[in-house]
């Protein structure tokens, strides 16, 4: 039975504490809940017994902590949205509140830390996506989930530098909306792929188109058919950057450019090819210089739009 007691006037037990914060109320200890109202005053004893509940989120996941159903971070990223841990805050919550998932930037990170990221994705929502991983970032991540979830799948993607891992149990959500990935190099790929990972985790079915540059626009026009069968297009360019305008005077879909840094000289940083997309005379959206995670992103979005999926 939960027990009650006032903010003032009676000490706390000296047993360590676990302290939560749930919208006003504070759940202290394991085997003992003792909760307050936001308004400071005392709630009455329920009289439940130990294992009855009320059947809020908040009761469940307390209930679910105390006989150790779950841990205190997967506790924590029920109740509050994000789970915290040494590596930084996750954003357990943001697929349920925006309709994409949080991902691990492992760039500037240790291996160590986007391990400890991908652990507690897993633990949260079950799955981790990780990007811009090198080698490193891979193996340690392999080797933490090989050990804490061995029946975990684990794909890591050279090209892409992706880590993508989910949980036995974990379901990943399906559209019958259709997002094609073109890219206009083989330079262009990590990019592209990077995109086309974060569309298909949203649910999408992904299409990857590869090397179709306008240098030669005999391979776009023969690849137009597919390209026009998507319901919306990513499509990544480097250099002057001219592909996503090709692509968005010949499809009906929305068409996100994607500018990236694979020339070389004046504008080879992606400068040129952002440029080129911003002064675009076709009408197409465009991301920063090989921002593929946010391109995938908004092709998820329009998608879950597209499905029906996004609340609307």
């Amino acid at each position: 039975m939960c027990r009650v007691v006032s903010r003032r006037g009676q000490k706390r037990s000296p047993r360590r504490h676990i302290r939560e914060q749930i919208d006003g109320y504070e759940a202290v200890d394991r085997k003992e809940l003792v909760m307050h109202a936001p308004d400071g005053t005392d709630e009455e004893e329920t009289g439940r017994g130990p294992t009855e509940t009320d059947g809020t989120p908040a009761r469940e996941t307390l209930e679910a902590l105390a006989v150790g159903d779950i841990g205190v971070e997967e506790a924590e990223a029920r109740l509050t949205g994000y789970a915290t841990t040494a590596a930084g805050r996750f954003d357990a919550d943001r697929d349920r509140r925006r309709g994409i998932p949080e991902a691990v930037l492992a760039e500037g990170k240790r291996p160590v830390e986007a391990a400890s990221l991908a652990k507690t994705a897993l633990e949260t929502t079950g799955r981790a996506i990780v990007t811009r991983a090198t080698a490193e970032h891979a193996a340690a991540i392999r080797e933490t989930v090989d050990a804490d979830a061995p029946d975990a799948t684990v794909e890591h993607d050279e090209v892409t530098r992706t880590v993508v891992v989910h949980a036995a149990a974990y379901e990943p959500p399906s559209l019958d909306v259709g997002v094609a990935v073109v890219a206009a190099g083989t330079a262009d790929a990590s990019v592209a792929g990077e995109a086309a990972v974060v569309a298909r985790e949203v649910g999408a079915d992904v299409d990857r188109i590869r090397d179709v540059g306008v240098a030669n626009l005999d391979r776009l026009l023969d690849q137009l058919g597919r390209i026009r069968e998507a319901d919306v297009v990513v499509v990544a360019a480097g250099r002057e950057g001219a592909l996503p305008t090709v692509v968005a005077g010949l499809v009906a879909a929305p068409v996100i450019a994607v500018p990236v840094a694979s020339g070389y000289g004046e504008g080879g940083d992606g400068s040129a090819a952002l440029a080129g997309a911003l002064q675009s005379c076709t009408v197409l959206t465009t991301v920063n210089v090989g921002a593929g995670f946010v391109a995938g992103a908004q092709a998820g979005l329009i998608a879950r739009a597209i499905a029906g999926e996004d609340g609307s």
